[in-house]
């Protein structure tokens, strides 16, 4: 097979098309307002309450509408409940997101700060409330590349001259189809690209990729397993209706 040089520009352009289009997903329906922020005059009293009924890692504390920074629920055990938030404002994390924020970014910030709760700041900085951590999960979840059947591989290729237009366009002339991927390891010598693709040709893929000096380092057995055991039984039947 010979790589067309011009296409796999084109490719590339529709992938990052493709990418932009899902990441600009408008994540503000999301924005929710169940638990009020507390505000410095507060006790942590009321924020031990709080935390006893919900599931909360964090509380968030404003003043007059601005949003100042979130308490953990490790930092709100350590105190004594009859001191009031103000006492305690060098414990605030100001960790936030943008209202202008795409999803992976937000979903970013919640692993940085390793949080359920994410206060979102309008372009000017005033609190409009927060997202949770399991509706933004959902989001990623509905993308095809978990919602989709298909096969997960892990493989890799030198670094120097790793391209994903070059990949996607090796997967999709051999009859794969592309869920998606992300770069899951990388160094001076060699990236990791773990990917989830169609199971129909996978075999001929998995020959196409080997060929083109991609290393295999797994996929799921039971999936291929499964469709080689297909592929048996149609030959089977073939045979028998001779």
């Amino acid at each position: 097979m010979i790589i067309d040089k011009s296409q796999d520009k084109r490719q590339k352009r529709v992938i990052l098309s493709n990418l932009q289009s899902n990441l600009l997903m408008d994540c503000t329906n999301y924005i929710i307002n169940d638990h009020q922020p507390f505000d410095l005059g507060d006790h942590l009293t009321q924020v031990r309450d709080t935390l006893s009924h919900s599931t909360l890692s964090h509380v968030l504390v404003t003043q007059n509408e601005n949003y100042l920074g979130a308490l953990s629920e490790t930092d709100a055990l350590c105190f004594d409940q009859k001191m009031p938030l103000s006492e305690v404002q060098y414990a605030l994390t100001p960790f936030f997101v943008s209202v202008q924020n795409s999803w992976f970014e937000i979903l970013q910030a919640f692993a940085q700060h390793q949080t359920n709760i994410m206060p979102v700041l309008d372009e000017h900085g005033k609190y409009l409330g927060y997202y949770e951590l399991n509706d933004v999960m959902h989001i990623f979840h509905s993308t095809p590349f978990l919602s989709a059947e298909g096969i997960v591989l892990v493989v890799g290729h030198a670094s120097t001259d790793f391209s994903v237009a070059e990949l996607t366009q090796i997967l999709e002339s051999n009859g794969g189809k592309l869920y998606g991927l992300f770069v899951s390891g990388h160094n001076e010598d060699t990236t990791e690209i773990t990917l989830k693709v169609s199971t129909q040709t996978i075999s001929i893929c998995l020959e196409a990729l080997r060929r083109y000096g991609y290393a295999v380092y797994s996929i799921h057995e039971k999936d291929s397993t499964l469709n080689q055991l297909k592929e048996r039984s149609e030959y089977l039947d073939k045979y028998l209706n001779i």
